[in-house]
């Protein structure tokens, strides 16, 4: 039986983070630090927000429901500015307040199967 090369550290890191953020239902948003920590990487937000701004633009991964732990999108350079993740997360029902925050509690992805964010993931 022929054994597969191990991933190195970094790219094992990336798939984990992009596993997580695949995971993100429409609608929810998740901030860096919870993706980290569900990819088994917590305290490395940083290295999320590496990893999806090092996205291709023509990425399919979810990297627009990624936002900072205070309910606010981040400003990145590949993909735009922050209006356009904002564009995209209020085309799927996202919603902001005047000072264009995201409400965590009530927007925020929850990945437990009991919880009512993760209950909306049909949506």
């Amino acid at each position: 039986m022929r054994r597969r090369p191990a991933e190195s550290g970094a790219a094992e890191h990336r798939r984990r983070i992009l596993a997580v953020v695949a995971r993100i239902p429409r609608g929810r948003v998740a901030s860096y630090g919870q993706v980290a920590a569900l990819a088994g990487l917590p305290g490395r937000a940083r290295e999320v927000g590496r990893v999806l701004a090092g996205l291709a633009e023509e990425s399919r991964a979810p990297w627009q429901r990624v936002v900072n732990a205070a309910g606010r999108v981040s400003p990145r350079g590949l993909f735009g500015d922050e209006a356009h993740q904002r564009r995209l997360l209020e085309a799927e029902g996202v919603r902001f307040d005047s000072r264009g925050r995201i409400d965590l509690d009530r927007q925020g992805w929850d990945p437990r199967p009991e919880s009512p964010g993760a209950r909306r993931r049909g949506r």
